[in-house]
């Protein structure tokens, strides 16, 4: 009987899905900026900026800095700005710089003629530029949906049940365990990369959760982070939340940032060097992990599109940032796609990452199954994809109304995890990003085994905790003596 309701709600949100988009095919407007163009644009190198190496506290905040000593991780020139120089040589000619991205050393060119941005190729510091978005014809006439309830019903608490309606998607990672330890995620802190966060700053579950700002990568956002679709605001809600016998998340004592990098607009590839962005915000300000519930690979102008294989880490943009991650003391958590039952089939990017942890989506009936719907891998170059999985389909969250419901996605099981993986981490911080990585797929239930629907499974996180300590005591304990010393 659960499997017969699981399949009826997969059903029923297709339908809604479909629903949804028939009706934003009958509000379309004309875009009012068009024709506009953007361009990506690589520089040459970063004169200018190499003597900043030794005085990171400029562009790197004291947290950041210290997340790199704790795991000795070097600050590199791909950590320098972009040359200030370069940029306003770019502005001299007329251009409008919308962005930039350090770890690339390119920055992000708006203009309304193709002309224009002829102008700069002779520059000397312009090695090369690539088109990245153009103004659509035309957007969906968008409807502000900002009505919250006030409190939780009668009937969305569980007595007796501290953790309410997210108790088994807590309980399937044994994160409750580490819950019981105290570690919450307290210390720690999380950066959401999403699309919008509708009513996150007036949802009364979410006036506790410790929000240290919302910031838009996005150029020229019609709709305010706050007000737009409320998918960021489900995601955070699975970690956040700390309303007991209604909704406890996975960690609720982290701190957060919200960072918007999706444009509801369009698709187009912009939005990989929008995350980039977002990703070195995230770093800049210490942020210790990263949960990103996006993925691409059609866009709305089929050539720019993503073909399967690029799905090696390093040839999407995009997933060359989530590669550098861990490197820089990162744990990227990243949902690994909804596209099981369609003709892709395969991961997104940059789920397609390495070094990150990709996660698919399981039901919550048990024995556990994958979810049809859950993208597979693996990796154009044979790495197992996806890393693990976690309770999808569906799960529980908090909408952008306030209210407790039911939704269908990887991008649902990734932050369940992300949040436990904040606790993992609380309890032993002398552990780099790589180890916190490794460490979480080695208790997977398919560990010895991994394939490329399930990855390593399900991550056992009271498993991870026991054998990290483990493993620190017996780093921190003396050699043994050896014959003749004393």
């Amino acid at each position: 009987m659960k499997r017969l309701l699981t399949i009826l709600l997969m059903a029923c949100c297709t339908i809604a899905l479909l629903a949804d988009n028939q009706q934003d095919a009958r509000r379309r407007v004309r875009y009012k900026d068009g024709p506009a163009y953007i361009y990506r644009v690589y520089l040459s190198d970063k004169q200018g900026s190499a003597n900043l190496i030794a005085h990171p506290s400029r562009f790197l905040s004291r947290r950041a800095i210290e997340r790199r000593r704790r795991q000795q991780l070097p600050i590199d020139s791909t950590d320098l700005p972009v040359a200030a120089r370069y940029v306003r040589q770019i502005e001299n000619r007329g251009m409008n710089v919308i962005g930039q991205s350090r770890w690339h050393n390119t920055v992000l060119v708006h203009v309304h003629d193709t002309l224009n941005i002829q102008s700069i190729d002779q520059l000397p510091c312009v090695k090369a530029r690539r088109l990245v978005w153009q103004s659509p014809d035309s957007v969906s006439d968008r409807i502000l949906k900002s009505k919250v309830r006030k409190h939780f019903e009668a009937h969305d608490s569980i007595g007796g049940q501290p953790y309410g309606r997210a108790f088994e998607q807590v309980k399937a990672l044994h994160g409750d365990q580490l819950h019981r330890q105290g570690l919450r995620g307290e210390g720690m802190m999380i950066a959401v990369i999403d699309g919008g966060f509708r009513n996150a700053d007036r949802i009364p579950a979410l006036q506790h959760a410790d929000i240290r700002g919302c910031r838009d990568f996005v150029f020229m956002p019609v709709i305010p982070a706050y007000a737009d679709t409320d998918h960021g605001t489900k995601v955070l809600s699975t970690m956040a939340v700390n309303e007991p016998t209604c909704y406890i998340g996975s960690a609720p004592k982290a701190a957060y940032w919200l960072l918007r990098s999706e444009d509801q607009q369009s698709e187009q590839e912009v939005e990989e060097d929008y995350w980039t962005m977002a990703a070195e915000f995230a770093d800049s300000v210490g942020c210790d992990l990263i949960n990103s519930s996006l993925g691409y690979n059609e866009y709305d102008h089929a050539d720019t599109s993503h073909q399967l294989w690029h799905l090696d880490g390093q040839t999407a943009f995009v997933s060359q940032s989530a590669s550098m991650l861990a490197r820089k003391g990162i744990v990227l958590v990243n949902s690994a796609g909804n596209s099981g039952m369609g003709p892709w089939k395969k991961i997104n990017v940059p789920a397609d990452a390495d070094h990150i942890l990709t996660v698919g989506a399981i039901t919550p009936d048990t024995p556990y199954h994958i979810a049809p719907f859950s993208s597979v891998g693996p990796s154009q170059d044979g790495r197992i994809k996806p890393d693990i999985v976690a309770i999808g389909a569906p799960a529980y969250l908090i909408n952008g109304r306030g209210a407790i419901t039911q939704d269908m996605g990887t991008s649902f099981a990734a932050p369940i995890v992300c949040g436990l993986a904040a606790c993992l981490w609380q309890s032993m911080p002398e552990k780099t990003a790589e180890e916190i990585i490794e460490l979480i797929r080695q208790t997977g239930h398919n560990r010895d085994h991994p394939d490329n629907i399930y990855g390593y499974g399900l991550p056992d996180f009271w498993m991870a905790y026991l054998r990290g300590r483990a493993s620190t005591s017996q780093e921190a304990s003396p050699s043994p003596s050896k014959g003749g010393d004393v």
